[in-house]
């Protein structure tokens, strides 16, 4: 009778999950600039020799002589030689060298630890070999789901053998014992640790992590409210910006850190893909149409018609990028290549999967950044692009002087942006400013004046404010009219408070106080 290790292979089938993973992994490594990979669970070698294929530096680890020696052979039958290093996890820095950029922990291994006290030792070891801005990828089954509602998985991902199952035989808040049975009639078991989401994310946070985004299965399914297992991505730092500074707990949150946790919040991803307009989150022009999708498509065509030249040598970078709808319209109808910047993680991986279906990702990159610092070289770009993003800086004159750098000599800067009235009275709008953590707004006058100190020509200010009322007024209808259907989805707390939000920005509108339109700019 084969060992379970010899068995694992048949269980995984590398292909099928290869397939149905698609590049999730070596999408989030790329975009974060990551090369040097611990894969501290190597098992046979999956995630290893696929990393290795995609160009990364790869350690393989694993506490099992077997598992390694199989993972050894699965890469020579690929023409690769893995590195390989045998290790017990409470005491990974005594058997690897140097630090790393990433470790990757996956095939939900970290449930193998039934102590606290181990996992608490595991994770600090994890932090010790992780470079000051390395980044951490830990996955585990919904335990959650099993624990609360009993057991289903969709079997589409982990284990994707053929005929193969994976269940529980007992499960308790202290114990999941695993059955696992093959064609053959063979079976073999595994006890693991239930761990729940919540706690694992809290564990993880308490060992120094900065930051962790939590993600459903992959692809697509990254916005299903059940999945079957959830992969965390957790910072040892934050990422390099000059907006991000110390907290001081007698100061406001920083007005970055407030953006970038609130679009990564499931209620906020769920509301603005499903009711917002999917891949176009902004505001729409409604003269020919009630439709909010249609209507943002349309903004995206009149600033493209604005512009002076675009075509396939023409290289866009898009601030705010969102889930990147804009990006894939100007790739697909121009041929040009697009850099997509956007603060939320959770928008970024929807846009890079939203690029491979739809056979983009050669064209449209996706960076995790932000634009008061942008990631690019000087005079890289032709055009720099945004959409109802620049409202969420509190330094808008320093993004317009970063979009003024990036920019090649008669380059152009198009954007639009949800603004006050240039003779808004002070306070009138401090609803409106509520809803997104701001403390202010910009207007015409001010970016006609800012753009211009920094160095910008002037091409047109076209003013579309009648816009603005009729998007938050539709989408308010929309949310209004799908309320049973997605509070199933999205909280009851967070669509109740964004009613009350959008109403105060028809009304503020209303009054006359607010200001929507396209700006235009040039590099002389």
């Amino acid at each position: 009778m084969k060992s379970f290790v010899e068995k694992w292979d048949e269980l995984i089938d590398w292909d099928a999950r290869a397939t149905s993973e698609g590049d999730f992994f070596i999408d989030v490594l790329r975009s974060r600039g990551k090369h040097k990979i611990l894969d501290v669970a190597c098992g046979t070698g999956f995630h290893s020799v696929r990393l290795v294929e995609a160009g990364f530096d790869v350690t393989s680890v694993d506490g099992s002589a077997a598992m390694l020696s199989q993972a050894f052979e699965n890469g020579k039958r690929r023409g690769l030689i893995l590195k390989t290093v045998q290790s017990d996890w409470r005491w990974l820095n005594k058997d690897i060298q140097g630090k790393y950029d990433a470790i990757i922990c996956l095939g939900n291994s970290f449930t193998h630890l039934h102590d606290e006290s181990d996992r608490r030792r595991v994770l600090a070891e994890f932090y010790a070999a992780l470079k000051h801005d390395g980044i951490l990828i830990l996955d585990q089954r919904n335990y959650d789901a099993i624990l609360d509602d009993g057991f289903s998985s969709k079997h589409k991902y982990y284990y994707c053998g053929d005929q193969v199952t994976a269940e529980p035989e007992h499960m308790d808040e202290g114990l999941a014992r695993f059955r696992y049975t093959f064609p053959d009639g063979s079976e073999y078991h595994l006890n693991m640790f239930p761990l729940r989401k919540k706690y694992t994310r809290r564990l993880i946070e308490e060992a120094g992590f900065q930051r962790i985004h939590s993600y459903g299965d992959f692809q697509e399914t990254y916005q299903e409210s059940d999945p079957d297992f959830y992969v965390h991505i957790a910072e040892k730092a934050m990422p390099r910006s000059r907006k991000v500074k110390a907290p001081d707990p007698d100061q406001p949150k920083n007005v970055r850190a407030v953006t970038e946790e609130y679009y990564d919040s499931s209620d906020a991803d769920q509301f603005y893909y499903n009711i917002w307009g999917g891949e176009d989150i902004h505001i729409g022009l409604y003269d020919s149409t009630k439709d909010i999708k249609e209507a943002s498509r349309l903004t995206v065509e009149m600033m493209t018609d604005m512009l002076s030249k675009i075509g396939r040598d023409t290289h866009v970078i898009d601030f705010g990028a969102g889930y990147g709808g804009a990006a894939r319209y100007l790739a697909k109808k121009h041929g040009c290549p697009v850099n997509c910047l956007n603060v939320s993680e959770t928008q970024n991986n929807t846009n890079r999967y939203l690029n491979r279906r739809q056979g983009l990702a050669d064209l449209v990159s996706v960076l995790h950044g932000v634009f008061e610092d942008v990631p690019e070289p000087d005079s890289a770009f032709q055009v720099v692009w945004s959409q109802d993003s620049f409202l969420h800086s509190d330094d808008r004159e320093q993004v317009l002087r970063e979009a003024f750098r990036v920019l090649k000599k008669g380059g152009e800067l198009i954007f639009t942006d949800p603004m006050q009235a240039d003779d808004c009275p002070e306070g009138v709008l401090q609803p409106v400013y509520d809803r997104i953590h701001l403390q202010s707004l910009g207007s015409f006058k001010f970016y006609k004046e800012a753009a211009e100190r920094v160095g910008f020509e002037t091409v047109e200010l076209k003013d579309l404010t009648p816009n603005l009322r009729e998007h938050y007024f539709r989408v308010g209808e929309e949310l209004k009219a799908n309320y049973d259907q997605i509070v199933g989805r999205v909280s009851k707390a967070y669509l109740d408070k964004m009613i009350v939000g959008l109403d105060n920005w028809v009304k503020a509108a209303d009054s006359g106080y607010m200001a929507w339109g396209i700006l235009h700019f040039r590099k002389p």
